[in-house]
C-alpha cells in the first residue's frame, strides 16, 4: 500500500536540516525508505563527511530517465513568530504547516511517493531521485553530485526541479553572484577625522557605482517580461564597518549580489563595477596610497532557460495538462543540471514561495494532491 505524501511529509519535517547542521539522519531516512523500493542508491558526501547528497534510480540502468530534484536544507526559525511547532507537521484548514513544508520538503515527500509507487511497476524508463544539501546558502551541496554525475556513462534526459511554483510550469529563472567588496582606508581619531580615510565613505561611494549601473540596466538594459522584474538587478544586502564612533574606520565590508538575465554577461557588469571601484580608490592615492575595493566573488549559480517549447517543457505539459509557462525570480539548482550536465530543466513543484523562508511556513493539501497526480502520470509514463 502506497504511503500518503503527508505522512512521508510528517517524517521529513521532523528532521531538523538547517542548513548550518547536518542532514545525514534525514538522508539515512530517505535512504532507507528507497533501498526498501529496490533503489540502487549513491552517496556524496561534504569534504567533512558531515553531510550528503542521495542519488537513487529505480528501474532499468541502460538508458536515460527522468530525474526529480530537491534540496533537504531548510532556512533557521530563529528570530521568527511561529505560533505551531517549526519542525512538526500540523495540518489546520487544509493546510499543512513546518518548516521546509512549502521548501520545500513537499515536493521530496511526492517524489518518495512516486518511487514507491514505480518500484511496483516494470518500468520502461528509469526514475531517478537527487537530493541535495546547502541549497539555501548558495546551491553548494548539489555540485559534488553534479561531479560524479559528469563521470556516469549515462545521465538523465530530463530534470524536474521541485521548487515551489504552485505546479505551473517554470523554464527560467535568473543567475546570481553573490560578492564582496573589501575597502581599505586609515585609521584616525574623529577630531582628526580629515587626516584619516573612512573606509565607510569608500563603501558608500561604491554604492552610487553599483546604483548608476542599476539606473543604467533599467533605462536601456535588456528585458524579458516573462519575470516580475523584466531586467538585471543589482542589490546591496550588508555593510560592516566600524567600532566607535571616536575612530575614522579603516576597513568596510559590502556584500550585494547581481541577478542577471540570460541576456546579460554578469562578467561584463563585475568588470564595469571594478573599474568604478579602482577609480574612486585612485582619487585618494595621492594623500592615501593604501586606498582600495578590492571585490571578489563569493558564490554563484547560473540562471536557467529552457526553451518553452522543447521536447523536456511538451512532457512536462503532458503531467500537469497544462500549457502555460512562467518564469520564477527565486533561484535554483535547476540551472546547474543545465549548464554543467545538458540535462533538459525545469522548475515545478507544490506550493507557492510567498510562503517559503516565513513563520507558519504551509503548503496546502490541493498543492500536493496536484503533485501526486502529476507523479501518477509520470510513473504511468515511465512505465509504457
Amino acid at each position: 500500500m502506497l504511503p500518503t505524501s503527508a505522512d512521508l511529509l510528517t517524517k521529513l519535517i521532523a528532521f531538523p536540516t538547517v542548513s548550518r547542521d547536518s542532514n545525514l539522519e534525514l538522508i539515512d531516512w530517505c535512504e532507507d525508505f528507497l533501498s526498501s523500493c529496490g533503489a540502487l542508491t549513491q552517496r556524496v558526501y561534504n569534504a567533512e563527511g558531515s553531510k550528503a547528497n542521495l542519488y537513487a534510480t529505480i528501474g532499468p540502468q541502460d538508458r536515460a530517465g527522468v530525474m526529480l530534484s530537491g534540496h533537504t536544507d531548510v532556512v533557521p526559525v530563529e528570530g521568527q513568530s511561529w505560533t505551531r511547532p517549526a519542525f512538526e507537521l500540523t495540518e489546520s484548514d487544509g493546510n499543512y504547516f513546518g518548516r521546509g513544508t512549502c521548501d520545500m520538503k513537499g515536493f521530496i515527500a511526492c517524489a518518495l511517493r512516486a518511487a514507491k509507487a514505480a518500484s511496483e511497476q516494470p518500468l520502461h524508463t528509469p526514475l531517478h531521485l537527487a537530493l541535495s544539501y546547502d541549497e539555501e546558502v548558495g546551491c553548494i551541496g548539489v555540485r559534488r553530485l553534479i561531479d560524479v554525475m559528469q563521470d556516469a556513462p549515462l545521465k538523465p534526459r530530463l530534470c524536474i526541479v521541485g521548487e515551489p511554483t504552485s505546479m505551473k510550469i517554470a523554464t527560467g529563472h535568473k543567475g546570481k553572484v553573490a560578492l564582496r567588496a573589501q575597502c581599505t582606508g586609515r585609521a584616525g581619531h574623529s577630531a582628526l577625522a580629515p587626516n584619516a580615510l573612512n573606509a565607510i565613505h569608500l563603501a558608500t561611494d561604491f554604492v552610487h557605482v553599483i546604483r548608476d549601473l542599476q539606473a543604467e540596466i533599467v533605462a536601456e538594459g535588456a528585458r524579458d517580461f516573462d519575470y516580475d522584474i523584466p531586467y538585471t538587478t543589482l542589490h546591496v544586502g550588508t555593510l560592516h564597518a566600524g567600532t566607535a564612533l571616536n575612530i575614522v574606520p579603516h576597513e568596510a565590508r559590502l556584500d550585494f549580489e547581481i541577478r542577471n538575465l540570460a541576456a546579460d554577461d554578469p562578467e561584463a557588469l563585475i568588470a564595469r563595477l571594478r573599474d568604478g571601484a579602482q577609480s574612486i580608490a585612485a582619487n585618494h592615492h595621492p594623500d592615501f596610497p593604501e586606498a582600495n575595493i578590492q571585490i571578489e566573488p563569493r558564490f554563484r549559480y547560473p540562471g536557467l532557460d529552457t526553451s518553452p517549447d522543447s521536447d523536456a517543457v511538451q512532457f512536462v505539459r503532458s503531467l500537469t495538462d497544462s500549457n502555460a509557462t512562467i518564469k520564477v525570480a527565486f533561484g535554483t539548482e535547476g540551472g546547474l543540471f543545465s549548464d554543467a550536465l545538458g540535462i533538459a530543466t525545469v522548475v515545478c513543484g507544490p506550493g507557492d514561495m510567498a510562503q517559503g523562508h516565513k513563520p507558519d511556513e504551509f503548503v496546502s493539501a490541493t498543492q500536493l494532491q496536484r503533485c501526486d497526480d502529476m507523479m501518477t502520470r509520470l510513473v504511468s509514463a515511465l512505465s509504457t
